[in-house]
């Protein structure tokens, strides 16, 4: 049983997050860690493919179709199997996970700060602006961390798809976010991996000019898959799909009875 620690930054294409981030690429070229390009299903939308991320459900599937379907999820999320496997769950995100996994519709004041351990996220930080700033979301989770030791935690950011929501893909301000979120990695990743967490840095989807997304262009849908970590096998050549996700989680975390589709190949 590992440790998993997923970070979802919101909106980043893959071209970006290649020709951006300094220190992911980093480790990739020192051998420790590895950089994928896969493809979002779709709609390439925020809440269907949190969806699809943290149940390896595609959206047709779950009915989560678009961002309006404002409801709990009614899949086996990894929240949910973490939690009736006897682990410990958290989360430093958006308001919308909130509502996926735990309370919907969401009430920032009774739900912001959440210490429900009945709740398939059991100890969470949810914020509700866009704007909220990355440095701050990155601080939520290492207290989180911290204070609570999850086996899972969730890690989810928007400062870049906000910028590219404002300035498209193509922007300085768009490509300012990427890099802003690599400088945080730098500093917490270190920290994560010399303690042996098991860690996946990935997007929902990507950004094009227009400042939108969940179209089927390459700018929209290739996002960057980053793993790094001891479980991980990084000389492997698998096709991972975005659907992989949640059961390559569920299998480093110990889950053996998940049913989610899941990739093998990039396990040690």
């Amino acid at each position: 049983m590992h440790k998993v620690i997923l970070v979802v930054l919101d909106g980043l294409g893959y071209q970006v997050a290649h020709d951006c981030m300094g220190f992911m690429q980093a480790l990739v070229e020192r051998k420790k860690g590895r950089m994928y390009r896969i493809e979002c299903e779709l709609p390439g939308l925020s809440r269907p493919l949190y969806e699809t991320l943290l149940t390896g459900t595609h959206p047709l599937d779950s009915g989560i179709t678009h961002n309006q379907v404002i409801r709990k999820s009614n899949q086996q999320s990894i929240f949910s199997l973490a939690s009736k496997a006897g682990l410990k769950t958290a989360a430093a995100a958006y308001y919308w996970i909130s509502e996926l996994y735990n309370e919907s519709p969401f009430d920032k004041i009774r739900h912001r700060y959440s210490v429900t351990p009945g709740k398939p996220v059991q100890q969470g930080i949810f914020y509700y602006a866009d704007t909220y700033p990355d440095s701050h979301l990155f601080s939520d989770a290492e207290f989180l961390r911290q204070q609570y030791d999850p086996d899972f935690l969730l890690v989810h950011s928007m400062n870049i798809d906000d910028a590219g929501h404002h300035h498209g893909c193509n922007s300085v301000e768009y490509r300012h976010a990427a890099r802003e979120a690599d400088n945080l990695l730098s500093e917490y990743l270190p920290i994560w991996l010399q303690q042996d967490y098991q860690i996946i840095v990935t997007s929902d989807h990507g950004m094009n000019s227009d400042c939108t997304h969940g179209g089927v262009t390459s700018e929209e849908r290739e996002i960057p898959l980053y793993i790094a970590g001891s479980a991980f096998q990084l000389d492997a050549e698998p096709a991972i799909s975005q659907l992989d996700l949640c059961g390559v989680m569920c299998t480093l975390l110990g889950i053996t009875q998940h049913g989610k589709p899941e990739n093998r190949d990039i396990l040690a």
